[in-house]
């Protein structure tokens, strides 16, 4: 909540000055921490409750994969939870700003774009699966246009991720700098 009034802040300084000051404002606060940070835990929000929501029903996550048509049978369940904790894992990388993690994160909505693509070719009348089987979303649309709409909004904030730490010249930490940190607090 602190940090949604600071970034308010932020945004009404960004656009008080005079001539020119409005959009070099802009430019400072799109390239400001909390920005980078307010995206980042929103999109890892969104990837771990998503995997998490998909493994708590596997065998109904299984049914959704079945009904795209892209694998043989006996590999969908398989596939299921291989793809819902590869959402957990890249969402808490997200979260903890881990090297790597964003990287999986453009995979798999990338590969889940692709196929949202190739359902709606093929006109089909499925659930996304994006959220799992108790999808608030599928039961109100039913449709897969929106969800690509959705993952579009979200590759533009995957877009932004990068733009942001190429531009600030930033790099995540290694997971083994996240493992060297908890060894250090053991010892004092």
């Amino acid at each position: 909540m602190e940090m949604m009034r600071s970034i308010r802040s932020d945004a009404s300084r960004a656009f008080a000055g005079g001539k020119g000051e409005g959009f070099v404002a802009l430019k400072n606060f799109f390239l400001s921490i909390r920005v980078y940070q307010t995206c980042r835990i929103l999109l890892g929000a969104v990837f771990l409750w998503s995997g998490i929501s998909k493994l708590m029903a596997p065998q109904l996550f299984t049914v959704i994969i079945e009904g795209y048509g892209l694998l043989p049978e006996p590999l969908t369940m398989p596939a299921a939870i291989v793809l819902s904790m590869m959402e957990v894992l890249a969402g808490l990388g997200l979260l903890v700003d881990i090297r790597g993690s964003l990287a999986v994160v453009t995979g798999l909505l990338t590969s889940f774009m692709v196929i949202l693509g190739y359902g709606i070719w093929l006109g089909l009348d499925v659930d996304c699966g994006c959220f799992g089987p108790e999808d608030p979303e599928a039961k109100a649309f039913h449709g897969l246009r929106s969800a690509l709409l959705r993952d579009i909004a979200m590759m533009f904030g995957i877009f932004f991720l990068y733009f942001w730490r190429h531009n600030q010249n930033m790099a995540p930490k290694p997971l083994k700098n996240l493992f060297r940190s908890f060894k250090k607090k053991e010892k004092l």
